[in-house]
């Protein structure tokens, strides 16, 4: 599309295929198209071998051979791990700044773009700025810097040590990352107005609001690949409903209001819940046996823990995207943070399966699924009980009994389209251009 304009940009993304982690499916979804809206990407990460995570063969063929991928050691997770600092950021800083010296002596790149929650990283953009003179954008999928779980006075994931250290990092680093920063990407609305009333030396103009692209291509690819997961079986007669994403404190108030609302339907009606079974699927980061169940206690507490089955550990995306697919419904659960937002919304639409979101009422995820019309929300405000949701749930949960086997939404894919990974990638490469047209304004200056 733009054959006169050769412009190049450098990916930091610590996390990348073949490893499995939801903070590189932005770069992932974006290199197939780049090339159309005039940028070439080189990406920079870590080897798989230094990174703690799943490891996913299917998800290394989605990114296409033209792209470039330089990948850098890390120091030994084995050895960092017993003095408390197993975090990728720490263990790869060093070598990701020496590889981005060499990269950004030998080749000519026009933009720095960081996406990935492995934070510490974004501290090098404005040392490439000074040295290099290139403008960077940083791409915020989960908050640095927050006083979410101060607030709350909930337990951090963690715990308070590790993140109380991490949080640390952040009062020293996010503000040296934002101080010579071109523009920021958010995917939750609520980002750029923290950010704002901390640095005021950036404009409005200067940050972008932009969801995760609908991974379209994998639901294409899925029926070719004969993935067959592990969690249940979709031929026992039974109705699965599945939730596949992580746990935590923060998502309680939606679990017991889902729970709540089980308990009471059951006990006026117990036939209808004799063949349903939930779900739960990758709720903890944690790895081996140190991983801690945050959904079935809540179910028990409510009487329904005999419906439940929690799955702590992490699968392949694939087969994850199968879990989806192989459903009779999904759900979506969300955080009583009004800023969450949730990039698993479009995989859950693109199966085509009923969804049902229990979300925060400021979650982009409403407006979506409604624009959409893929699926049905209970809301809830930070002041709401699970009591409050009660009659909004219990209708919820009736309709999803009430469906055929099989059914399939009525999903307004012309609103979609605009929440697809190349639409998303489409404005990501405008924002780059953004930059460079101020970058060249500035130096004229």
């Amino acid at each position: 599309m733009y054959p006169s304009l050769k412009r190049k940009v450098l990916i930091i993304s610590p996390h990348f295929p073949p490893i499995n982690a939801p903070d590189h499916q932005r770069v992932r979804m974006s290199l197939p198209y780049m090339e159309q809206f005039g940028w070439e990407a080189h990406v920079l990460t870590v080897q798989p071998d230094y990174v703690a995570g799943i490891e996913d063969s299917l998800l290394a063929k989605t990114i296409p051979d033209r792209i470039p991928v330089t990948y850098t050691k890390a120091l030994p997770l084995q050895q960092t791990q017993r003095i408390g600092l197993g975090s990728l950021g720490i263990r790869s800083f060093p070598y990701l700044l020496k590889a981005g010296d060499r990269l950004l002596q030998q080749t000519k790149f026009d933009l720095i773009y960081f996406s990935t929650t492995v934070f510490i990283t974004m501290a090098l953009g404005t040392r490439w700025y000074r040295r290099f003179r290139i403008p960077y954008v940083l791409d915020f999928q989960d908050p640095w810097l927050s006083d979410y779980y101060k607030q709350t006075n909930t337990p951090p994931p963690g715990g308070r040590w590790k993140y109380g250290f991490s949080q640390l990092q952040a009062k020293l680093l996010e503000p040296r990352a934002m101080s010579k920063v071109s523009h920021v990407i958010s995917v939750s609305p609520a980002y750029p107005k923290t950010l704002q009333q901390r640095y005021p030396h950036l404009l409005s103009e200067q940050f972008t609001v932009l969801p995760f692209g609908a991974p379209e291509p994998d639901f294409e690819q899925l029926p070719y690949l004969n993935i067959q997961q592990k969690i249940f079986n979709p031929h026992d007669g039974k109705r699965h409903w599945v939730y596949v994403g992580r746990g935590g404190n923060d998502m309680a108030l939606a679990l017991r209001t889902l729970f709540l609302g089980i308990q009471s339907e059951r006990r006026h009606h117990p036939e209808k819940w004799q063949a349903v079974e939930l779900h739960f699927v990758g709720t903890s980061y944690t790895p081996g046996n140190r991983a801690v169940k945050t959904v079935e206690p809540i179910a028990q507490e409510l009487g329904v823990a005999d419906l439940v089955r929690e799955h702590v550990h992490r699968i392949p995306y694939f087969e994850a995207l199968q879990v989806l697919v192989d459903s009779d419904a999904i759900l979506m659960i969300g955080s009583d943070d009004p800023d969450y937002t949730a990039s698993k919304l479009y995989p859950c639409i693109l199966a085509r399966k009923p969804v049902l979101a229990i979300f925060h009422q400021q979650s982009s995820v409403v407006n979506i699924l409604q624009s959409c019309q893929a699926g049905k929300s209970v809301t809830f405000t930070s002041q709401n009980k699970p009591e409050d949701l009660l009659p909004k749930i219990v209708d919820q949960l009736n309709w999803l009994l009430s469906i055929p086997k099989g059914y399939k939404p009525e999903t307004n894919w012309s609103a979609f389209q605009a929440y697809t990974a190349r639409e998303m990638t489409k404005k990501q490469c405008s924002i780059f251009d953004n930059c460079l047209t101020t970058a060249k304004i500035n130096k004229s200056l």
